[in-house]
């Protein structure tokens, strides 16, 4: 559920944690990484610039090979980074707010469009008759109700044909095999769109060698 907002808030003005909970779902985060970035935001908001796996591992019922794990995989999936500022190494969730900002855009944009518009009452209408086809059965309502969802999330009609087409072909016709298709695409044309790598040139491209090199960094920095 959506509520109701002025369009000129900028970034700040809209709770991080509020935007992650609503929306993680929804950007193919899974319920750890959410503790895992609920954890780092506080870390941060604390006063720590650096997160390391070990800071994680003294606050949560993970081990340090876990927390490091973790970072790495919202590394490489693009929901934080780490930055050199003022010759220091710091975490940043920047990426993630920026997606979660993008999302509670678009969202108070299709709020303002009729969600009941002939073009999608089309369009619902064909990807009903066409998951039928391929499925070779009749929807139930909680999954006409998931691809209506889809589209709330502004993926097209070709799209969803398409992560529908993906799963059948591995041999998985599920509604859940076809969101977990979707939500790999976009995730993957994120990163391309952005070059991605929430690690800058100086660093090595390997996720698990960028940690250890960032905790390397943190030391030398503590040191001085």
């Amino acid at each position: 559920m959506i509520v109701m907002v002025s369009s000129n808030l900028t970034m700040d003005a809209v709770d991080f944690r509020y935007l992650l909970l609503e929306n993680y779902k929804r950007l193919g985060i899974s319920e750890k990484q959410v503790i895992v970035l609920l954890m780092v935001d506080h870390l941060l908001r604390s006063g720590n610039s650096f997160v390391t796996g070990d800071l994680l591992a003294l606050k949560m019922n993970y081990k340090v090979e876990e927390c490091d794990s973790s970072l790495a995989e919202l590394l490489k999936d693009g929901f934080l980074s780490y930055e050199t500022k003022e010759g220091k190494m710091r975490t940043s969730l920047e990426p993630l707010k920026k997606k979660l900002y993008a999302q509670f855009q678009n969202d108070l944009s299709r709020q303002k469009a009729s969600l009941s518009s002939p073009v999608r009452t089309e369009m619902l209408s064909r990807l009903y008759s066409y998951f039928e086809r391929r499925l070779n059965r009749t929807l139930s309502p909680l999954e006409t109700d998931t691809i209506d969802g889809w589209l709330d999330d502004a993926y097209s009609e070709g799209q969803i044909k398409d992560a529908l087409e993906n799963a059948i072909a591995a041999g998985k016709k599920t509604m859940k095999s076809v969101d977990r298709e979707l939500r790999t695409a976009r995730k993957r044309g994120d990163i391309e769109k952005e070059g991605y790598s929430g690690v800058s040139d100086y660093w090595d491209k390997d996720i698990e060698k960028t940690i250890e090199l960032a905790k390397q960094k943190w030391k030398e920095d503590e040191g001085k």
